[in-house]
């Protein structure tokens, strides 16, 4: 929802709700009732020629911000109906994709189209479908809850009774009437959120996307929300989700991709991309962290792939095959070895382990 972006950020910078809506008032969006020209009349006409429902396609997608790559060669599809979460750590190039799949960057090369419009030649019209929740809840903190989302109505032209209409309705569903009449800033974390979503919902998108939206969420608020957005899909919603939580990913998504430094590098279902890292995963906490990476090779050889060693926690993790066999071969080898285990144990392999595997770094690390 490009209005409810450009909103907030007037906020930030001081303006008066009645101001913004004046300014964007004047200069309505001009969404179309009819096909503008070059909108594609069938899926057939959506960019590889798919017969299937695809909302969200894209194709070969390059930016570039000096030197760095933010996105690297990125093609994608998205299912009407379903969730795609882009899972990667901070500067991976997840919110650059989305800010270019909303309208708000321009790429430097390739092409999209998103419910059927593409996303430079045609942004008025892709703005009526689509709605976003930035990592950063766009609400002002003077207003009430239901002044927000009567706001956030006023810019897209719902004035009067179906804006109060439209607030009513969310503030239900997203189980803030007991609070609609108070000022946000008196929300808690998970209520802002749940505020933001709701307001990202006035326009009806048919098209959602969450940038990392449960970022600083207890797990209760947390777990709220994802059932939020199942309600949502179940309607009928199409969700382009950007998370760096693993559980996150697995609980709602239909499909993961897998993205770092700019480029995909794996994708599929939870299950398919868990199977790439192999069988077990045998995890071994030392008693002392200054032979992890002693640890780790010595045990190297004991596994289907590279150990991974976190000297800063004392752990090695190395995908097996052997089953409990190998956890007895670990431990003798390491007590020979004169090297203190202060804990192992098998697990079976997690989206955490998929990602150490594919890019050598966890998923919350800054790159």
């Amino acid at each position: 929802m490009t209005n409810q972006v450009i909103a907030g950020e007037l906020l930030k910078a001081g303006w008066l709700a009645s101001d913004i809506i004046e300014a964007l008032a004047a200069h309505p969006p001009r969404f179309s009732r009819e096909k503008p020209a070059g909108t594609p009349k069938s899926q057939d006409d959506y960019l590889g020629g798919q017969a299937t429902a695809v909302t969200i396609e894209v194709k070969n997608i390059k930016k570039y911000f000096g030197p760095v790559k933010a996105l690297d060669d990125v093609s994608l599809t998205v299912k009407a109906g379903t969730v795609l979460a882009l899972l990667g750590p901070n500067g991976a190039g997840k919110t650059t994709l989305v800010r270019i799949l909303t309208t708000l960057l321009k790429p430097d090369s390739g092409r999209a189209v998103v419910g059927g419009f593409d996303v430079v030649r045609q942004t008025n019209e892709l703005r009526s479908v689509i709605g976003l929740t930035g990592q950063f809840a766009a609400i002002d903190n003077i207003l009430t809850g239901r002044e927000n989302i009567e706001l956030v109505g006023q810019l897209y032209h719902l004035f009067g009774h179906e804006a109060k209409r439209r607030a009513r309705l969310l503030l239900e569903q997203f189980d803030l009437v007991a609070a609609a009449d108070r000022p946000a800033k008196t929300y808690s974390g998970g209520m802002k959120r749940r505020l933001d979503l709701a307001a990202s919902l006035v326009g009806r998108p048919k098209i959602l996307f969450l940038d990392e939206p449960t970022t600083g969420l207890d797990p209760q608020s947390r777990n709220r929300l994802w059932q939020l957005v199942k309600d949502l899909v179940a309607q009928g919603t199409t969700v382009l989700l950007t998370t760096q939580q693993m559980d996150e990913a697995e609980h709602l998504a239909d499909r993961i991709i897998v993205i770092d430094h700019g480029r995909i590098i794996a994708q599929g279902t939870a299950v398919e991309l868990k199977r790439q890292v192999g069988g077990d995963v045998l995890e071994i906490h030392l008693a002392d962290h200054q032979w992890t990476e002693e640890a780790a090779r010595r045990v190297a050889q004991l596994g289907i792939g590279t150990p991974r060693a976190d000297k800063a926690v004392g752990k090695v993790s190395l995908p097996i095959s052997g089953g409990a066999a190998v956890l007895t071969d670990a431990v003798r080898i390491l007590d020979n070895s004169g090297i203190k285990i202060a804990d192992v144990a098998l697990h079976r392999p997690s989206l955490d382990d998929v990602f150490l595997a594919l890019t050598g770094h966890k998923a919350e690390q800054t790159v």
